[in-house]
């Protein structure tokens, strides 16, 4: 788990890493902003509440879903609420923008908040300063920030360049984040190099949906070996014909067996005092 010296940071932090450990399954349920329902017809709040009783680590969502979620479910999972938004039918899809600041989250009862940046989009500039925005803002609540960073644009003609990922990585993590999110290159040994130079832990997104659980699995399994903290997957998960099911696969495969916690590490709390 990342170490930081605000003790607030430091709970919610907890918080996201419940299992006890220093991975994370994190499920993105924030795909309904860009591409409309992608839910197979499953409503929301029992979506929510199927990978909540699996020990999924922490699901995103858009501030608005939340009104349609049964609060208890965030004791047993982390809440992300996600700041950034576009459309895919956006003139430039690829242009993220703001949709809701940390405080709001804070009002919300997010544990933290995530950021979208694709890196060499036409938007690049504002998409980086909406980052540093966020994250000073992330500081000063003592917030824990996930940057979601992809290689995107007019540009980009390998989003899976292992310089281009390791830059991504490097980008968020200067500008402040606690955790990146960014696509795993699809070679054990590049992407290795890259989780070992970054100074914040990499979760790997989940990518387009596989066809099989077996797949899935595999795909996971290659990430973690490169050093990868986790993953941050969303549709493997909630349109898989069983996402409570495939949810605990993904947490006994990540998580190695740990039982989720929320028992705190004095040693760690003390040292955050300091």
């Amino acid at each position: 788990m990342p170490f930081n010296n605000s003790f607030a940071r430091q709970v919610r932090l907890r918080r996201l890493y419940r299992h006890g450990d220093d991975r994370l399954l994190v499920v993105p349920l924030d795909h309904s902003v860009t591409d409309g329902p992608i839910t197979g017809g499953s409503r929301l709040n029992h979506l929510v509440g199927q990978l909540a009783a699996n020990g999924v680590d922490a699901v995103v969502l858009h501030k608005g879903s939340l009104r349609y979620i049964d609060g208890r479910w965030f004791t047993q999972t982390a809440l992300i609420v996600h700041l950034s938004a576009s459309t895919k039918h956006a003139p430039d899809p690829n242009a993220k923008y703001l949709v809701a600041s940390v405080e709001e989250a804070l009002r919300l009862g997010a544990d933290a908040v995530s950021v979208h940046v694709n890196l060499g989009s036409q938007d690049e500039r504002q998409q980086i300063a909406d980052l540093a925005a966020v994250s000073e803002a992330c500081d000063r609540w003592n917030v824990p920030l996930l940057a979601m960073m992809y290689p995107r644009g007019p540009k980009i003609e390998n989003p899976r360049d292992p310089a281009l990922v390791a830059h991504a990585a490097s980008l968020a993590a200067d500008l402040g984040a606690d955790i990146v999110k960014t696509v795993y290159t699809g070679s054990a040994a590049e992407m290795a190099e890259i989780t070992q130079n970054c100074p914040v832990p990499i979760v790997v997104a989940g990518g387009p949906r596989l066809d099989s659980a077996e797949a899935v699995l595999s795909y996971v399994d290659d990430a973690l070996k490169a050093g990868a903290a986790g993953v941050a997957m969303g549709r493997n998960v909630f349109q898989a014909p069983d996402p409570g099911a495939m949810a605990r696969r993904l947490v006994d495969l990540i998580h190695a067996g740990q039982t989720p916690s929320l028992e705190p590490d004095i040693e760690s709390l003390q040292l955050a005092t300091k």
